[in-house]
């Protein structure tokens, strides 16, 4: 009992005379409302009726407990000014106000506070792990951050959608989080004083390495074999004339007997290249480590030596730079559209009108949704208003295929367009790829200036051509494949 009444005369009665003071009970007041709330929504979440609004995130995971945590701040800063105050004053009082232990109200008073207390310790402690993981979410990275709307357009419909923004953009460990949040909190400052580039750059030179990002799921010497692929192409002439090509990719990988054949299998080599420009689109110099030790350096015409800029051992990011954020081409696009008949091919001219509309230039994202679908139906009702009096619901619904194209690959307002965001998979030339991709080595340019051999550039190196442009491929007939 000594204790504790040397407590409570030390510390009890000296705390609950200084506290009474409005900065003090301003923060307990704070972090009451504070954690309430929170704790209604809690309760909220846990039964199911939680509101999904993304900036309901920012509310109840960010703003309220810094609240609530500044309540708390707030008590003790309350204590020490008064103490301050009363002390330059000279009225410290030589015993504070009596503390009676057999006041049943006084007593009960105290219980209240023990338990607010360990309620406090516990709502911090929930209250900054929900804040953390909801920083972490891809709703907080793309829906929250609203100049990452692109990103988060197309990752919504990529075959990543399942993986979280922060396993391939952060990683595990104290060190990755805290550079992450560093960064974060730069981006912050940037939106919110209007200073973030547009278009958003491609953290080309910043991303993880391969291997500790996709290879946690892919294993990169597997072997694949060969991977068959159909593309449909439609005319711009009034039937919308549809032709198929026929592809077979050498994928390949690291076979039975241990041999690397194909695409992947070459490339799970130890490739060094240099990049003079940050997207990593001129490669003018390539070398390649063979496995009884020797070296093969290829370079394009123009260059006698390895030429100044970053030099980067080859991994899977290379060519799938889009993995999670691919952004199609119009062409790309309106053709998938149009084969999986989300825009009727019946329609006529909707390939030509169709590429026009969504090539032409808006404002912004809610002009083109106007737009779009009041040009197309002006279309149809123009030219041609018996399709408008039999097809309208078709009409509608390319109308929609094509604002929906258009919404997932152009942001004007972020100054995201048609190519702005290049994508290595493929190469230009094949349809449906505007960029040099494959081609930014495999050109024919790159030569061994000792042996006068080149990186080859034969289409047959990692595909084989069944069929081009064809309307009606037999092979695919062959295989039962209409």
């Amino acid at each position: 009992m000594a204790a504790f009444e040397k407590f409570r005369e030390n510390w009890v009665r000296p705390a609950l005379f200084f506290g009474n003071n409005p900065i003090s009970l301003a923060g307990g007041a704070c972090t009451t409302g504070s954690g309430v709330i929170m704790l209604g929504y809690w309760v909220t979440e846990i039964l199911g009726r939680a509101h999904a609004n993304p900036y309901l995130g920012i509310i109840f995971f960010l703003i309220l407990p810094a609240l609530f945590i500044l309540g708390l701040i707030l008590i003790p800063i309350g204590i020490v000014v008064r103490y301050r105050r009363l002390q330059l004053q000279g009225a410290i009082p030589k015993t504070y106000p009596k503390i009676d232990l057999n006041d049943k109200v006084f007593r009960h008073g105290i219980d209240v506070v023990l338990v607010a207390t360990v309620v406090n310790i516990l709502i911090v402690a929930i209250s900054s792990y929900r804040g953390a993981s909801y920083m972490d979410s891809p709703e907080f990275c793309g829906a929250t951050c609203h100049v990452m709307h692109p990103e988060y357009a197309a990752y919504q419909v990529s075959p990543h959608s399942h993986v979280e923004c922060v396993q391939c953009h952060i990683g595990s460990g104290a060190d990755s989080y805290i550079r992450a949040k560093v960064n974060g909190t730069k981006q912050l400052i940037e939106v919110t004083f209007n200073t973030y580039p547009k278009p958003i750059p491609t953290p080309v030179t910043s991303l993880r390495p391969a291997r500790d990002i996709c290879e946690g799921c892919h294993t990169p010497a597997k072997f694949v074999g060969e991977k068959l692929i159909v593309f449909s192409y439609y005319g711009d002439d009034e039937k919308n004339s549809k032709t198929r090509s026929v592809v077979v990719l050498h994928l390949g990988g690291r076979d039975s007997i241990s041999h690397l054949t194909g695409i992947h299998g070459i490339h799970l080599e130890h490739l060094e290249y240099v990049a003079t420009d940050r997207e990593r689109q001129t490669i003018p110099w390539v070398e390649k480590h063979n496995e009884d030790g020797s070296v093969d350096t290829f370079a394009a015409s123009n260059t006698t030596s390895a030429p100044k800029g970053e030099r980067r051992v080859m991994d899977c990011i290379d060519c799938h730079n889009r993995a999670s954020h691919g952004l199609r081409t119009a062409d790309e696009a309106l053709n998938r559209a149009m084969s999986e008949s989300v825009i009727s091919p019946d329609l006529p001219f909707v390939h030509k009108e169709g590429l026009m509309l969504l090539k032409a230039t808006y404002a912004s994202t809610d002009e083109a949704k106007q737009k779009i679908p009041a040009a197309l139906n002006t279309y149809y009702q123009k030219n041609y208003p018996e399709v408008m009096a039999t097809k309208g619901a078709l009409v509608n619904a390319a109308a929609a295929g094509l604002v929906d194209i258009y919404t997932h690959n152009v942001f004007p307002e972020m100054k995201v367009t048609w190519g702005t965001h290049p994508s290595n998979i493929g190469h230009n030339g094949t349809g449906h790829n505007d960029y040099p991709g494959c081609f930014r080595c495999h050109d024919g340019d790159h030569t061994n200036k000792a042996s006068a051999k080149s990186i080859p550039a034969d289409c047959d190196t990692c595909h084989n051509l069944l069929a081009v442009d064809d309307p009606s491929p037999k092979i695919l007939s062959d295989m039962g494949i209409k």
